[in-house]
């Protein structure tokens, strides 16, 4: 039997006795059925006849066939995925040609992964970057810590492709960088072993790629991996190093370093290589969306690694490379600039922006420019109007200055060395770890103020962080300025325009009473994961004084580093994050008295370790909906405010302790107004 028979995407199981023409035949077909099943395969051995000198038994076997063997190199050890696994087959030539299956082991002694077999060796062909580009074998030292065993399936690595021609490219360093980099990664794992850092050598064993992420980065992304910016802004610009980041950013709005390298080269290999080795670093969590620079190398190898995530270019990149793609439209860009705005966000539907974008080009004899062209091509990664679904959490904004990734252009410059970033790296880690510790503390200790009667106002000061609260305000103020119009009405939507005055701009509202959706033309919520003002006084006509609590992400609440998710009903919202902020409040005080004495600390670790296991039972129970809340007995203390007595089930005390840590040791002098501070106290 050859493989050809096999139909539809039902693999039959090898057995004794099936035939084939040839032993490669056999093997293209053991391959198919492992490819089907979620095993790797491997030649295991062949045996020629000493007279004919022809091929007349083979066997084929599972990749963790065997066992592995130690390495004879210590500085470079050779991976192996070998376990012992006994799964095989074993073929037989027949006097007449034919051969067929002798024996066949179907057990495995490891987890099949049939979603990832694509990253075996042995089904490498059918890897979506296969064009041009030829399989090589992986070489890289890397060095983890002992928490992340990823790298134990080396296949996924092995099985990414390169250029033919780019086997001798290397990373381009300074004398001495690669000693300072090591020191840096060496002082780091003392401090933290959970720190990360991989290394991919080229064909040479020299370095090509580089790849490090701190604790606290892997701790942000377990929080806040909706949204993740891919920033290469300083490799593409030919700076000094070759650095790229990974950049999310928290529910106080500040961004947050999600790892950092330093690459060869744009080719699809490296990119590959980078997503891999920083999706293995993240616990093997992809994120929801994914930002990035226009890059068809970037396109194909995260379309690769993570064909589940939303990939979308970010605007101020494509509108920052306008001047120097169409310079030859110098004496017409004003003109150019106002109608490729107005076509790009003023587009309602798809179908305006075709059309819009059809004059464009038209209008300014743009049909033969192929970069032009390409943004047309990849219309669906950036054009807001084919994002109506996606939430950027203000990553993506229109220019670089308004970026949270512009944040960190002030430690890196383009002339920074090596030396001279890895001092403003460590500073970058201190500033981001004060910033984030000051936030907290202010969400803890200060109560928004609100600057008008809104209900709507009063209800997001219980819920949002005061950075999102701060904006979100902004909003609701400004829908005074604001003057809708019917336009239509369905059995399900309505359609209005709403003239806003303070911009002298027409935005189009679409408001769902039935299901509560709402969405603007102006896209406030999409790019900035709150409500606009246009869509506040659709809402306040149409009679409802809340925001639907599909439109309240849970990241920019003070709830946002909690396991559980919101409720749906936001009044329980408002209830949990009160009770969050104050049981916080009590941590900071809890550790700074537990902090004075090793007997202090004792007793309060075991009242934090007892009321942990007794939430978390409470929580687990399949009975705690119908338990009623009990009131605690919680004292009388003049610096809370609106002190909640109720039982907190949703509490997360190890998240609320590590923020609670962070914000005493950076905010001591800020809460010595608390009663339980003793007289004396050294901080």
């Amino acid at each position: 039997m050859d493989s050809s028979v096999i139909t539809g995407s039902t693999i039959p199981e090898p057995r004794d006795g099936i035939e084939f023409e040839s032993h490669e035949a056999a093997y293209s077909f053991y391959k198919d059925y492992a490819k089907s099943v979620g095993f790797g395969t491997a030649k295991l051995s062949s045996r020629r006849s000493r007279s004919s000198k022809e091929f007349i038994d083979a066997k084929f076997s599972c990749i963790r066939y065997g066992n592995k063997q130690q390495s004879d190199d210590a500085i470079n050890p050779r991976p192996s995925p070998k376990i012992g696994c006994k799964a095989s087959m074993h073929v037989k030539r027949r006097q007449n040609g034919k051969w067929y299956i002798y024996s066949f082991v179907k057990e495995h002694n490891h987890e099949l992964l049939p979603a990832q077999v694509h990253f075996f060796r042995s089904h490498r062909n059918d890897d979506p970057l296969k064009n041009d580009i030829r399989i090589r074998r992986r070489k890289n030292l890397s060095s983890v810590s002992k928490l992340f065993g990823a790298y134990q399936n080396v296949d996924c690595l092995e099985g990414y492709m390169r250029n033919q021609h780019d086997k001798g490219r290397s990373l381009v360093l300074e004398s001495g960088d690669a000693q300072v980099l090591l020191d840096l990664f060496m002082h780091m794992q003392e401090e933290n072993p959970k720190f990360f850092y991989a290394v991919d050598l080229n064909e040479e064993h020299r370095l090509r790629n580089l790849f490090w992420v701190d604790t606290k980065g892997m701790e942000d992304y377990s929080n806040f991996d909706d949204v993740v910016c891919f920033d290469t802004t300083y490799f593409t610009n030919k700076y000094k190093i070759p650095l790229v980041f990974f950049i999310g950013v928290n529910h106080h709005i500040q961004p947050t370093l999600l790892g950092c390298a330093l690459i060869a080269d744009e080719t699809v290999y490296t990119f590959a290589w980078l997503m891999q080795t920083w999706f293995m670093a993240m616990g093997e969590r992809a994120p929801q969306l994914m930002l990035t620079d226009q890059n068809n190398a970037l396109k194909a190898a995260i379309g690769a690694v993570f064909p589940q995530t939303c990939h979308c270019f970010c605007l101020w990149h494509i509108l920052e490379k306008i001047p120097r793609q169409l310079e030859y439209l110098s004496l017409w860009h004003d003109n150019f600039m106002v109608k490729f705005n107005k076509c790009i966000f003023k587009s309602w539907t798809e179908e305006q922006f075709e059309k819009r974008w059809s004059k464009l080009l038209d209008k300014f004899n743009l049909r033969e420019v192929e970069w032009v062209r390409s943004l047309y091509e990849d219309r669906k990664y950036w054009v807001p109007a084919f994002m109506r679904d996606l939430s950027f959490a203000g990553l993506s904004t229109m220019s670089r200055s308004e970026s949270l990734t512009s944040s960190y252009d002030k430690y890196v410059h383009a002339e920074t060395s090596m030396r001279e970033f890895i001092e403003q790296y460590k500073t970058i880690l201190e500033d981001r770890y004060e910033e984030e510790a000051k936030a907290d503390f202010d969400a803890w200790h200060e109560t928004a103020e609100l600057k008008s009667p809104s209900p709507f106002e009063k209800q997001m000061s219980l819920v949002y962080t005061h950075e999102i609260f701060r904006k979100f305000q902004v909003e609701v103020l400004g829908a005074a300025a604001c003057h809708l119009k019917k336009e239509s009405q369905d059995e399900t939507t309505t359609m209005y325009t709403v003239k806003d005055f303070e911009d002298g701009q027409n935005y189009m509202v679409e408001w769902n009473e039935t299901k509560s959706d709402i969405y603007c033309s102006c896209r406030s919520f999409e790019y900035k994961g709150y409500l606009c003002r246009h869509a506040i006084v659709v809402l306040q006509m149409s009679g409802v004084f809340s925001i639907p609590p599909k439109y309240v992400l849970q990241r920019w609440t003070n709830a946002a580093l909690s396991r559980h998710p919101i409720s749906e009903r936001l009044d329980e919202v408002q209830t949990k994050v009160r009770r969050y902020n104050d049981l916080c409040r009590r941590a900071i005080i809890l550790g700074e008295e537990g902090s004075l004495s090793q007997e202090s600390y004792n007793i309060a670790l075991c009242a934090i370790r007892e009321a942990l296991k007794q939430c978390a039972s409470l929580n687990n129970s399949a009975e705690t909906s119908a338990c009623p809340n009990t009131s605690g007995s919680i004292e009388e203390e003049n610096q809370y405010r609106n002190t909640s007595k109720e039982r907190a089930p949703d509490l997360q005390v190890t998240g609320a302790d590590k923020a609670t840590r962070r914000a005493g040791a950076a905010n001591t002098k800020e809460s010595n107004h608390s009663s339980a501070v003793k007289k004396g106290k050294v901080c």
